[in-house]
């Protein structure tokens, strides 16, 4: 009795719809695994980003207007936290020229949340991809196990005595789809958990600074009134 049954020779013996599961699947993993280093090198930009920021805003604090012009002046691909606060001292100076300083400060408050809900759109983009295959490649690894163990069941009914060995080559096609499922399903479930709490992360911290920061602007109101930093 031969007992060679190598993963290569299973798949390539197993029936077409078993390998288009499995041809999935493969296009699944090889897809997150690409999302998952895309975010990666993403979050790693963002977060040297925010410590770069955090930095110069804590030297610069007292100094608005200069931190704004140094990063206008030096930043042509802002980072998030450097968007943020060019959007809000901008506007803030903008509307305080227009209204009163309660209205400029809801603007720029407004204004800030706008540009915090686009950032984190676009870091969460690609994610729900990751969660998709995580829920749903088991299920489809299973479909493939019981379409191939229904079939190996359907050759058996056609020899008259039925061995392990005639048994064991359908088994063993039927659940690599089950293992590939899991082998695509679990990095993309360990990867989506990782990236959405960096990004609940991040949210805190730019609802932070929006809130000190509009605490900070409403102290700067005469010196923004007067400045030309708006522009």
């Amino acid at each position: 009795m031969t007992t060679h049954l190598s993963f290569w020779h299973l798949v390539l013996e197993s029936s077409w719809i078993v390998k288009l599961v499995l041809l999935l699947l493969a296009a699944a993993s090889v897809t997150s695994w690409s999302v998952m280093f895309q975010k990666r090198a993403i979050f790693r930009k963002v977060w040297i980003g925010v410590r770069q920021f955090e930095k110069s805003y804590e030297t610069q604090g007292t100094d608005l207007g200069k931190l704004y012009r140094q990063i206008s002046e030096n930043e042509p691909e802002p980072s998030i936290f450097e968007s943020l606060f060019q959007t809000g001292y901008r506007e803030y100076a903008r509307l305080l020229r227009l209204g009163t300083p309660a209205a400029a400060l809801d603007g720029a408050r407004r204004s800030m949340m706008a540009v915090e809900r686009r950032e984190l759109d676009r870091i969460e983009e690609q994610l729900p991809f990751l969660a998709t295959v995580g829920s749903t490649s088991p299920y489809v690894g299973l479909f493939g196990t019981v379409w191939g163990i229904m079939t190996a069941f359907h050759a058996l009914g056609n020899v008259q005595q039925a061995t392990l060995s005639m048994v064991a080559p359908g088994i063993s096609q039927a659940l690599i789809a089950t293992a590939m499922g899991l082998f695509a399903a679990i990095p993309a479930v360990i990867a989506y958990n990782r990236y959405q709490t960096q990004v609940i992360r991040l949210e805190n911290r730019m609802d932070s600074f929006v809130d000190e920061f509009t605490s900070v602007l409403q102290r700067y109101q005469p010196a923004l009134g007067t400045g030309s930093e708006s522009r």
